[in-house]
């Protein structure tokens, strides 16, 4: 019996890339019945992006599992009919196609609620069905270089490791939409439209950066940077083997833990200081860091408690203790694809186990099985 929250649930997904794609494998990794629906000759085209396992990429199978591929051609009328069929057996469908293009198709939120009206339809835009914005190309970099993430520290601007607009953004404020309205649906029956906009769902979580609004004027000096390398206490440390430590001391606490482990019990008074001072404490760290490697460093503070640890990169990360304690890394074998390295479910829940159903799928894997389907339950 499948206890999964979402079992029973049926997801079209429309979406290519990442932040679609991203949204409808956590639905399908909680249980969901997610048809990918794909152009028939190339299908979502985050399958040719390099590297490749075998026959796809392998960002495309790491984030398509818990899936079923439908090929489909949606630009003549026999593919939106089947479409339109298919649309009144699900719960929810998910989009990434610019403002206006479904539309155009026929697929739109408008033509799928008249044949099924409790239908959840949810748009995944850069910058969202209305304002000046919405009709524009964008990317993460674009995302959140207007949302006043990308921050000139020195003579750079460091562009983070991460896609904060497409996982942020997209793929996590599309999915919580899609639950919420899952619920109120449970409430009145009745499905919604889903407007998500990417530069929307990356401004919003950007608290921290609007709180430090007009603090020159409020306290004589800019915070905004405080997050970000401005302060000694909370920063990344080169170590001898050129290798980095972080330390994110913010609490005192923390701070004058950290100086009594290394001897200098001196500088716990100097915690949060004006930018001359801490540029000061961190020279003297910074010297002080490159006295030892990362790992002996790792070592040094092994049960020392003060908001430290090694920077390592992705193949340090998946053979770390603790992410092997929390089984977040899935070394699993894709019968045609072969090995293939991803991730976890990102929680985990005493109501259900989380396992890999199905790997991700061929293009048109299962178009046959969910036609047949389709036609038995017309």
């Amino acid at each position: 019996m499948n206890n999964k929250p979402l079992a029973g649930i049926r997801v079209l997904d429309l979406s290519r890339l990442l932040p679609g794609p991203m949204c409808t494998l956590h639905l399908g990794d909680l249980g969901a019945d997610v048809i990918k629906v794909e152009e028939p000759i190339a299908g979502d085209y985050a399958r040719a992006v390099p590297p490749l396992n075998k026959n796809n990429s392998t960002f495309f199978l790491s984030i398509n599992r818990n899936k079923r591929s439908l090929a489909l051609d949606l630009s003549n009328a026999e593919g939106v009919e089947t479409f339109m069929k298919l649309a009144k057996t699900a719960d929810v469908i998910v989009e990434s196609y610019r403002p206006g293009v479904v539309k155009k198709i026929g697929v739109d939120y408008e033509a799928v609620r008249k044949v099924n009206p409790h239908i959840i339809y949810c748009s995944i835009t850069g910058y969202g069905q209305t304002g000046p914005y919405s009709d524009k190309a964008g990317h993460d970099i674009n995302f959140i270089g207007l949302a006043g993430i990308l921050k000139e520290h020195g003579d750079t601007i460091q562009l983070p490791n991460f896609l904060i607009g497409d996982m942020v953004g997209g793929a996590m404020n599309a999915a919580m939409a899609i639950l919420a309205a899952m619920v109120q649906k449970g409430k009145t029956g009745a499905g919604q439209y889903l407007d998500v906009a990417m530069f929307d769902g990356v401004l919003a979580h950007t608290p921290t950066s609007l709180a430090h609004l007009g603090s020159f004027e409020k306290m004589g000096m800019d915070t905004s940077d405080m997050l970000c390398g401005a302060l000694h206490c909370y920063n990344v440390y080169k170590c001898k083997d050129g290798k980095y430590m972080a330390l994110g001391a913010l609490e005192f606490k923390f701070w004058r833990i950290f100086c009594e482990a290394i001897d200098r019990s001196d500088l716990s008074s100097s915690h949060i200081t004006t930018e001359e001072e801490s540029v000061k404490i961190k020279t003297e760290v910074d010297a002080l860091f490159l006295q030892k490697t990362r790992d002996e460093w790792v070592a040094h503070f092994e049960n020392v408690d003060c908001c430290i640890s090694p920077v390592l990169d992705m193949g340090e990360s998946i053979e770390d203790e603790q992410v092997k304690a929390r089984k977040m890394y899935l070394d699993s074998d894709h019968p045609i694809e072969g090995e293939l390295k991803q991730f976890s479910l990102s929680y985990q829940s005493s109501g259900f186990d989380f396992e890999l159903e199905r790997h991700a799928p061929q293009l048109g894997e299962h178009t046959e099985e969910i036609l047949r389907e389709l036609n038995s339950e017309g």
